[in-house]
């Protein structure tokens, strides 16, 4: 099982957090989604004939190029490669940019899953942050998405905000759960640089959220959550039943992936490996058939890393049969013997797996550093 995931680099402009490769101009638009055509066709046996199921059309911002566009991606990796009948095809959308029209479209052309951008109900927020949607178009979105009967669709809220409160995080949950959205994305800000917020922060026109205040809107949320059968099936990840992304559980389960598009990334257990992130460029090399990336071949060292790192965050945690299998026995004695030197109450480690608690949840980067070889 495979996943493929398809960066459009185009933003109508820049959120002030935002630090994803993209362009706010429209000049090469035609040139690079052909540039994009033409690598799925080149890349065709990166993945080896595996069966694809998962798409992704991620950005930037894809739902702001024509639904006509998108289908013809989608037409040349069903030629290209072996898609499952019933492979999960998300597209990322603003809420500005949901109509009837559009909705009707990607139906036609076989998206079956929705990820909205949301980000917050609150207009201060959004106004903030430079987002291009308020908030009564974030709940107009949701309903029409309803509307038409999308069985499967999500929504990316972040908290954090510098200056929020509890309540206004709690207002955002209520909106959220008063929908019974299959899904939910929620990701505590973080202050990238070379972003708008960064530049503000050096500035002293902002500050982040003192830890305590983060740490409790994230166990509020999981407790909301949980209590209305959501699932919190990775760190940021909450699903009703049968709705989890298969796109998102291809990254946590190390399951192989081809990136198509600048920037995008891709990985087949044995190397990973991430295109230029220059449009001009990109294109430039795909006009030669030669596709612009760097690579990174994986020791076990990096393995085992990178399974700790995506493993940890999810539900089903470390499995430790999973690790005497495909590891060398000087890693599995080491991971034993720093699993010592994490404090109680942060780890669940039994028999067969090693889990986060909610309170170890809180500082998975810090635990997933301790226990890197």
């Amino acid at each position: 099982m495979s996943g493929i995931y398809i960066h459009i680099p185009f933003c109508k402009h820049a959120c002030h957090y935002c630090d994803f490769h993209f362009s706010t101009s429209l000049k090469y638009q035609k040139k690079l989604i052909n540039s994009i055509n033409k690598e799925i066709e080149i890349q065709k046996n990166y993945l080896q004939k595996t069966t694809i199921k998962s798409i992704y059309i991620g950005g930037g911002t894809p739902s702001i190029i024509k639904s006509k566009e998108i289908h013809k991606m989608l037409t040349n990796i069903k030629k290209h490669y072996k898609v499952d009948e019933h492979t999960e095809i998300t597209v990322e959308c603003n809420p500005d940019d949901i109509t009837k029209n559009k909705l009707n479209d990607y139906k036609k052309i076989g998206i079956n899953r929705i990820s909205l951008g949301v980000q917050s109900f609150n207009n201060k927020h959004l106004e903030f942050s430079n987002r291009t949607h308020n908030a009564q178009q974030a709940i107009k979105s949701i309903e029409l998405i309803l509307e038409k009967k999308f069985k499967n669709f999500s929504i990316d809220l972040i908290y954090g905000f510098p200056n929020m409160t509890p309540e206004e995080w709690e207002k955002n949950l209520e909106i959220f759960l008063k929908y019974k959205i299959p899904h939910l994305s929620a990701y505590c800000l973080t202050i990238e640089k070379k972003t708008v917020f960064y530049k503000y922060q050096k500035e002293e026109k902002i500050k982040e959220l003192n830890q305590k205040k983060l740490i409790n809107m994230f166990l509020y949320m999981i407790k909301k959550l949980e209590k209305n059968n959501y699932k919190q099936y990775e760190i940021s990840n909450f699903s009703l039943r049968n709705h989890h992304s298969i796109h998102n559980s291809n990254y946590w389960k190390q399951k192989k992936y081809l990136g198509i598009g600048p920037s995008a990334h891709s990985y087949n257990k044995h190397s990973r490996q991430w295109n230029i992130s220059n449009n001009i460029k990109y294109i430039n090399y795909i006009k030669k058939n030669i596709i612009p990336f760097k690579v990174e071949k994986l020791s076990e060292k990096n393995k085992f890393n990178e399974y700790l790192l995506t493993s940890i965050r999810t539900s089903e945690g470390v499995n430790k049969n999973f690790i005497n299998k495909n590891f060398n026995s000087k890693l599995n004695s080491f991971l034993e013997q720093k699993l010592k030197t994490i404090p109680k109450g942060f780890i669940i480690n039994n028999k067969n797996n090693i889990k986060l608690t909610n309170k170890g949840k809180c500082f998975a980067d810090k635990i997933t550093r301790d226990l890197f070889y």
